[in-house]
């Protein structure tokens, strides 16, 4: 019988179940467990991860289930605790389905939930949701060391979205354009703030119709490539409604955000094309890695940032744009666009590379990651270390 207390959708019940649906390394969804039982992972601990995990989540990636499980049993058998019989019987029927590993690579994408949850002081924040969480199915791939990064979702994107969600006025009725789009996560958060305009854009094929079908999951789908003529799944919108009603979330069919993917390779984007967006907001999560993609990324953000149609890109005036800015009222339509480019610094020297391509191209680098500080709104991520991120 379960314990008194359990509320799935209060902590720390909820931050285990939202890390599980996120699909979080196994070993953090186990000490979340432990922290649910006050230090051991209980019967009632157990019959909630059956009831509201296991049971309730179908389309969860198997092989992740199975090592789940196999984790979570290890750690009740080594506490000398008694383990429900369906955990032992699931356990034992994922062993039979899996032959050898033979499905993982089979199955490289999983749908993954992210769930952003805000405290009850940040009830005021215009992006908090009636229900103070706000929840994103994505479907990612398990191969980010394999040649499909785009498909991941990076701390950076995480970070990214964490910012926009605390501090909704500064991207508000504003156009914002984002390079190296990845799954879509930035451009789904960017929507639920009230952008005006959002545009995303990808440099690989396979990982754009992946951010296609993100935003459709997301319903997010009316201002795409061809809006007159999207063939839709109706199951997909069945899910997403599931997923919002498992978290007593109301689905919102009304958004008032046209968002558009378009295919854009940074080093073959033409600056006629470009300028075309004017954009008041140019937004990069985790674009900073490869140093031989560095001077087209420069060449795109510099065109996209300059206003001046007549200038062609090396600038040659006297006049810099910000790849981050102060004003944050969002009242100045005329003011000039700002680029919020997070990352992790991974090679010091690859960053300074940007740095310095970014000083040669006449703009202006500043660090805001202290001014604006944003919310913690995964506090069940244990994977998630936004102190790496700038």
């Amino acid at each position: 019988m379960a314990e008194q207390g359990v509320d799935p959708i209060a902590p720390p019940f909820l931050h285990l179940l939202s890390a599980f649906l996120a699909m979080e390394p196994t070993q953090c969804l186990v000490s979340l467990a432990r922290t649910c039982g006050g230090g051991s992972i209980t019967e009632g601990v157990q019959r909630f991860i059956w009831d509201n995990c296991i049971c309730k989540v179908e389309k969860s990636h198997v092989p992740y289930l199975k090592s789940f499980l196999k984790k979570l049993i290890n750690e009740i058998e080594s506490a000398h605790g008694d383990v429900l019989d369906e955990l032992y019987e699931q356990y034992a029927s994922y062993m039979i389905s899996l032959k050898d590993g033979s499905l993982v690579k089979e199955n490289s994408r999983v749908l993954k939930r992210i769930s952003f949850l805000f405290s009850p002081g940040c009830f005021e924040v215009p992006s908090c949701p009636k229900s103070m969480r706000l929840a994103v199915p994505l479907h990612c791939s398990l191969n980010m060391l394999e040649g499909d990064t785009g498909c991941s979702i990076w701390p950076s994107s995480l970070f990214l979205s964490e910012f926009i969600l605390s501090h909704p006025e500064m991207f508000s009725n504003k156009s914002c354009f984002e390079v190296g789009s990845g799954v879509g996560l930035v451009g789904i958060c960017l929507a639920h703030v009230k952008a005006s305009k959002v545009i995303l854009s990808e440099g690989d094929l396979s990982s754009l119709a992946n951010m296609k079908l993100n935003l459709e999951l997301n319903q997010l789908n009316k201002g795409m490539d061809d809006p007159g003529s999207i063939n839709q799944d109706p199951n997909l919108g069945l899910l997403v409604c599931l997923i919002l009603h498992f978290f007593g979330i109301e689905a919102d069919s009304k958004f008032e955000t046209q968002v558009k993917c378009i295919f854009l390779p940074w080093e073959s984007a033409e600056e006629s094309e470009l300028q075309n967006f004017m954009p008041d907001v140019i937004l990069g999560a985790d674009v900073i890695y490869n140093p031989l993609c560095l001077p087209h990324l420069i060449r795109v953000l510099a065109i996209l940032l300059n206003r001046n149609k007549s200038s062609s890109y090396p600038q040659q005036d006297n006049h810099s744009h910000d790849l981050s800015r102060d004003d944050t009222d969002g009242s100045d339509k005329n003011s000039v666009p700002v680029a919020y480019i997070a990352s992790v610094i991974r090679n010091a020297e690859t960053f300074n590379y940007f740095l310095a391509l970014a000083k040669e191209a006449n703009l202006d680098v500043h660090d805001l990651t202290e001014q604006y500080k944003p919310l913690e709104l995964l506090p069940y991520m244990q994977s998630y270390d936004r102190s790496t991120v700038i």
